[in-house]
């Protein structure tokens, strides 16, 4: 397209879920019943952690910036959402759409990277217990989440510097419920090569690096258990990552494997609303629910603070 006659938009219109009237309210109220429960156990495993001292140790510090980082994971996609299920009006500023676009890139770099302390974090206090409480200091744990979030946004900055500078002439519409990589890059109407391969490369980053520091931590948890000669011990060992060998898994093997491995697989506009449900609304619902549902210290703890409000009442 000729340089001249190109003039970029002001706005977008996002078509969300284009369906019956009736359809429309089922998603709002299943999409509004499933963000209220993500805001609500994760505010409670923060408060939780708060109030317990015996959950004041590096992992549950983690599980704390974990459930903090979910809630605004959601709030950037999901509340923008809701209101144009009950709008005919479903326009977003490019401002509004870039900003949008940067925090979501930003939350889900850092939980990635977030995962992979968790996992450090894990193989230290299984297969390094002497020495895991001087590594797993304090201020040690706090620069590790520190960094997590600083790496989500630089990564976030760099891909929205280069998805900032396309041309979207005349083309506004975007056939998804909120402004993503993929759909921004199909309505630009320059060439949008340079994009796609940062983006690919910074992806491929924040997902292999983290997923190897997973994989092998786990792989060396797992020969380090085999060698305790107890039963009860090994499952002693194993049940403290097991809720989040659990979170993992749900998340890189389940998402990742669909948008990345097989990516000819997603041949659609609706199959990868789908799939991006799938990772931006199901799986920050599920990982609170492991956590709390599958941590023996959680639920203690959970149990004696509610014994706490009863008897006050």
């Amino acid at each position: 397209m000729d340089e001249g006659n190109q003039t970029n938009v002001s706005h977008f219109i996002l078509l969300g879920f284009p369906t019956s009237a009736e359809l429309q309210l089922l998603l709002f109220s299943v999409f509004l019943v499933a963000y209220l429960l993500t805001l609500m156990e994760n505010i409670i495993i923060i408060l939780v952690i708060r109030a317990n001292h015996q959950l004041h140790k590096p992992m549950y510090f983690f599980l704390g910036n974990l459930s903090f980082l979910e809630i605004w994971y959601v709030t950037v996609i999901v509340p923008k959402m809701l209101a144009d299920f009950m709008t005919q009006d479903k326009r977003i500023s490019f401002q509004g759409c870039m900003a949008q676009l940067y925090f979501f890139v930003t939350f889900v770099c850092t939980e990635y990277i977030l995962l992979a302390a968790m996992a450090y974090d894990c193989y230290l206090a299984i297969c390094n217990p002497l020495r895991y409480p001087s590594i797993m200091s304090n201020r040690f744990c706090a620069q590790l989440a520190a960094s997590c979030w600083v790496c989500g946004l630089i990564t976030a900055a760099i891909k929205l510097s280069f998805i900032a500078q396309l041309r979207f002439c005349s083309i506004d519409t975007i056939n998804h419920y909120f402004c993503d990589i993929s759909p921004l890059l199909n309505v630009s109407c320059t060439d949008s090569s340079q994009a796609e391969l940062v983006d690919f490369i910074l992806a491929l980053m924040v997902i292999m690096v983290p997923l190897c520091i997973v994989v092998t931590s786990y792989i060396c948890i797992l020969f380090t258990v085999l060698k305790i000669p107890s039963s009860q011990g090994k499952q002693k060992a194993f049940s403290t990552c097991s809720s989040h060998l659990a979170v993992v898994v749900f998340l890189f093997f389940g998402t990742v494997f669909f948008m990345y491995a097989q990516p000819g697989a997603i041949t659609s506009p609706s199959q990868s609303k789908v799939v991006s449900v799938f990772y931006t609304i199901v799986i920050p619902m599920l990982n609170s629910l492991i956590y709390s549902l599958r941590n023996k210290e959680v639920k203690v703890a959970l149990r004696r603070q509610l014994k706490k409000k009863v008897f006050f009442h």
